[in-house]
């Protein structure tokens, strides 16, 4: 996880007191990162977990999932599994955790109501109970909230038929234990679902997918359909949900996350200087991780000791991924016993999960050890690395001996020389690894690499 660096403190304040309100704990505090709510799977469904996940990180870019990547809570009651949870933190400071009543893909369940927790600090999970949002004969999908200052009640709002298509609806709560019947919040005649909505400057912004990705609509008030798109669509050429409205470490910036359907569980991100420019630069996946298996974020600020809490709660990962610094959409793995990287999302993804103990030879280098194959590491042989099995002796603990060096394309990335051959840097050649002597630009590229998880 990167370093921990601070917020502009007075920028989300503003923010914040906008959403929140200006009496809002949380509207005055100093964030230091940030909690993604997520659930998992990958694209043969190995992975499929419907409950509650959350990772965190310092600048909201890459991510360190909690808890070896195993939920945190889980849903009981309804359909037993939760889609799209979301993380709001209250007028008080505390939490509200809000899920669609919804496991797997059976999406002609029906359900009027949605998961929802109390948290005071993203450790524990209480009062679990389902909200009923609606009595329509139709779903509640991916439900988020907001503080309605004029209202003095939070906003809950989620996607459900009406008039034949996708609309997003609002419920109006004081205390998420009953709710008003949901109303049309934003309907532009196509089918419209998974909104997203914060405030800035005066200004209301509201980010949802629609026809061909993910759209910004904005208004001056908070009224049900007040709302008109300024933004053209945003996608990365395939298919992209969950807008995440995120605020930049500082300044008026923010990032945009989405969520792509095809191939299953891949975020994007873009960033933009301000909301009001409707203008979104798509960022390289070289500077973002997103944890693993995650599906449909939701994001919200944290002060430095929450996330020193939450760290200490729940652990960081005990396993790595490694990500290539100039194919940066793809991880080291094993497949068939050969080290290659491979594009993510992927199975079996337990391919991609490495511990990195003292090197076998030298403990001040390092192995890579599989997690899956526990008694198996990376070593080279004629060169080429493979995944074999430990025989205990010196010639394979020479060669599944590493040493991390500063990244030879990036020093703030990683290289790993070779232990029994120093002129040689781990490096991918047509997707495979080897070790290689190491002189041009796209070899050093080929030999850097991100550890991270």
């Amino acid at each position: 996880m990167s370093s921990k660096r601070k917020f502009g403190g007075a920028v989300l304040a503003a923010v914040l007191a906008v959403v929140f309100g200006s009496a809002s704990p949380a509207a005055a505090a100093t964030y230091a990162g940030y909690a993604m709510a997520y659930f998992t799977e990958s694209p043969n469904m190995s992975a499929a977990n419907y409950d509650l996940h959350i990772a965190v990180s310092g600048d909201g870019l890459n991510w360190t999932p909690l808890n070896q990547n195993a939920p945190v809570a889980t849903a009981t009651a309804g359909a037993q599994g939760l889609r799209d949870p979301y993380i709001l933190r209250k007028q008080d400071g505390t939490f509200e955790v809000l899920a669609t009543d919804l496991k797997g893909t059976d999406w002609s369940y029906n359900s009027q109501y949605i998961h929802v927790w109390d948290s005071t600090d993203l450790r524990t999970f209480t009062n679990y109970r389902r909200l009923k949002v609606n009595s329509l004969a139709t779903h509640s999908w991916a439900p988020e909230a907001y503080w309605d200052a004029g209202r003095n009640q939070y906003g809950v709002i989620y996607s459900s038929v009406v008039g034949g298509h996708n609309v997003i609806m609002v419920s109006y709560t004081t205390d998420f234990k009953t709710a008003t019947e949901g109303q049309v919040f934003f309907d532009n005649g196509t089918d419209v679902i998974d909104g997203n909505l914060v405030s800035q400057g005066g200004v209301n912004y509201f980010y949802y997918r629609g026809t061909g990705g993910l759209f910004g609509a904005k208004s001056s008030t908070l009224n049900p359909g007040s709302f008109t798109t300024y933004t053209s669509v945003i996608n990365p050429g395939r298919g992209v949900e969950a807008p995440q409205l995120v605020p930049a470490l500082s300044g008026n910036g923010y990032t945009l996350w989405g969520d792509t359907y095809s191939p299953n569980g891949r975020f994007f991100a873009w960033s933009t200087s301000a909301l009001s420019t409707g203008s979104w630069s798509l960022l390289n996946d070289r500077t973002y991780t997103q944890p693993l298996n995650s599906k449909h974020l939701g994001i919200t600020p944290l002060t430095a000791t929450e996330m020193s809490n939450l760290l200490t709660k729940w652990g960081s990962p005990s396993w790595n991924r490694v990500k290539s610094y100039n194919y940066p959409g793809r991880y080291i793995r094993h497949y068939s016993n050969v080290g290659r990287i491979d594009e993510y999302p992927f199975d079996q993804w337990q391919d991609q999960q490495w511990k990195l103990v003292p090197g076998l030879a030298d403990s001040t280098g390092v192995s890579f050890q599989s997690v899956n194959y526990p008694t198996m590491y990376l070593r080279h042989s004629n060169y080429a690395i493979q995944l074999a099995t430990s025989d205990g002796s010196t010639a394979f603990k020479a060669d599944a001996t590493f040493y991390k060096t500063a990244g030879l394309a990036d020093s703030s990335w990683t290289s790993f020389r070779s232990y029994n051959y120093p002129d040689r840097y781990l490096r991918h050649s047509n997707y495979v690894l080897r070790i290689d002597p190491v002189s041009t630009t796209t070899e050093k590229q080929d030999a850097t690499f991100r550890v991270g998880y």
